[in-house]
């Protein structure tokens, strides 16, 4: 069973007709018990990230996703709020990956940085099982996490920023899978079938 984490700050329902695309079982759930519970999780996210740590707490899954000991996929702002900080609201995330969010400077491009942008794998992950390096992904974000030691692909937006991270169970990626075609649909499924 798949934990698809609705906290108020997410794009559920795309994530959810992916899942049900690939003949997945999951429920969509703000329940610590069902998290608990789950094989794996998703942490979708879209939006201020002040306010979805709020939520987060709100909720009480902040602590649970802290946690985790499963696989756990954070997209895009839900990749983001995995980092230590986020400078959108000069808030505390849940410590998972190292690092900050940082807002794209607009004075050097475009902000939002949006659309259809390839990326450049630089260390093997099995969410990349069958994708090629170069691989066209949409983006829809105004902060990024600079690329670490758990940086597993790059984009280009002026400036490097990681497209992709993992660490121990945890992954997360910047781009928006459910929203990438297929390249997007095997992200999901490898995570789901290989994570």
């Amino acid at each position: 069973m798949i934990a698809l984490i609705d906290y108020g700050s997410g794009n559920v329902a795309s994530v959810a007709n992916v899942l049900t695309a690939l003949k997945q079982e999951f429920i969509i759930t703000k329940s610590e018990g069902e998290i608990i519970r789950s094989d794996k999780v998703i942490f979708p996210g879209v939006g201020e990230a002040s306010f979805a740590v709020r939520q987060l707490h709100l909720t009480n899954l902040f602590t649970v996703l802290r946690i985790c000991r499963k696989p756990m996929l954070g997209i895009c702002l839900g990749m983001q709020l995995m980092a230590e900080c986020s400078k959108e609201g000069n808030i505390k995330c849940l410590g998972i990956f190292p690092g900050t969010a940082e807002k794209f400077n607009n004075e050097n491009t475009k902000v939002p940085h949006m659309g259809w942008n390839d990326i450049n794998i630089k260390k093997e992950s099995k969410i990349f099982n069958g994708i090629n390096n170069g691989e066209k992904f949409y983006f829809a974000h105004s902060y990024y996490l600079p690329v670490n030691e758990f940086t597993t692909s790059v984009c280009n937006n002026f400036i490097d920023f990681a497209a992709s991270m993992e660490k121990e169970n945890f992954y997360g990626v910047q781009f928006h899978p459910e929203k990438s075609g297929q390249a997007g649909v095997k992200i999901i499924k490898n995570f789901i079938e290989l994570c």
